[in-house]
């Protein structure tokens, strides 16, 4: 039983250390999300996902890790790039977050899917959206995005991975409405159209812009409010960005 439960929480370990956003994260990219949407187009995609909301429904292709009959998709939530450039000879042949963002709203487009199918694709392409916009799901193919680069936060081993999903923006100690409701009151039609003008391939160009600031990291690998309050800033930023393109996105499946 020891042996058993010890193996349970190593698996447990291994599979949290990769979700993107965390909880907290997918929650409020899908409620800003949510708030952007004509009402029409609401009550489709609420009717699709039904029970879950919007802001739910992001955190779902996370849980199904622990369901084996879902392996195949575990490489869909990250991809590699070098420059920013969108390179299918170095990709996982499972999939990668780029295509499958692509092949899923063109089959969500193209309608014909049975009501629970419909559900289940939603469910993976609002999440999906969400993890592109985590800068190191568009890895550098040198170190799992960030999860192989070992480190302290506030004194608790962790990883670089782990820290942008999850322990910065935790740090915060606000719900994910609170957040999403200071983050919301930023928008405004310039910015709002200027992410919406930028296809997938500047999402990527968007992330790898980033890793300069990610990769700041002292020698001792020890971070805490330094490395939080420079983050800041950009985690926000990339926060609305996914919102918005979520948002743009379920308009052009379901307007």
């Amino acid at each position: 039983m020891k042996k058993l439960l010890t193996t349970s929480v190593f698996v447990f370990l291994i599979a949290t250390q990769s979700f993107a956003w965390g909880q907290l994260g997918h929650y409020l990219i899908g409620y800003m999300a949510e708030m952007q949407l004509k009402r029409s187009v609401r009550k489709k995609v609420e009717k699709v996902l039904y029970p879950m909301s919007i802001g739910r429904s992001g955190t779902w292709m996370d849980e199904i890790k622990s369901d084996r009959a879902f392996d195949y998709a575990n490489p869909w939530h990250y991809m590699t790039s070098i420059a920013g450039e969108y390179d299918e000879s170095i990709q996982e042949k499972g999939g990668n977050v780029y295509a499958e963002i692509i092949r899923i709203k063109s089959e969500l487009k193209a309608g014909n899917l049975s009501p629970e199918k419909e559900a289940e694709m939603l469910k993976m392409l609002i999440h999906l959206v969400e993890d592109i916009h985590q800068p190191l799901h568009v890895g550098t193919g040198e170190d799992r995005g960030g999860n192989d680069v070992k480190l302290s936060y506030f004194g608790r081993s962790t990883n670089l991975h782990a820290v942008w999903d999850s322990s910065i923006i935790e740090g915060w100690n606000m719900s994910y409405t609170e957040i999403g409701d200071e983050l919301s009151g930023r928008l405004n039609k310039d910015l709002i159209a200027g992410y919406r003008a930028g296809g997938i391939d500047t999402w990527l160009a968007e992330a790898v812009a980033a890793r300069p600031l990610i990769y700041n990291l002292p020698e001792n690998k020890k971070l805490s409010y330094n490395y939080g309050f420079d983050t800041r800033a950009t985690i926000e930023e990339r926060l609305i960005a996914a919102s918005i393109r979520l948002a743009q996105i379920l308009e052009e499946i379901y307007g």
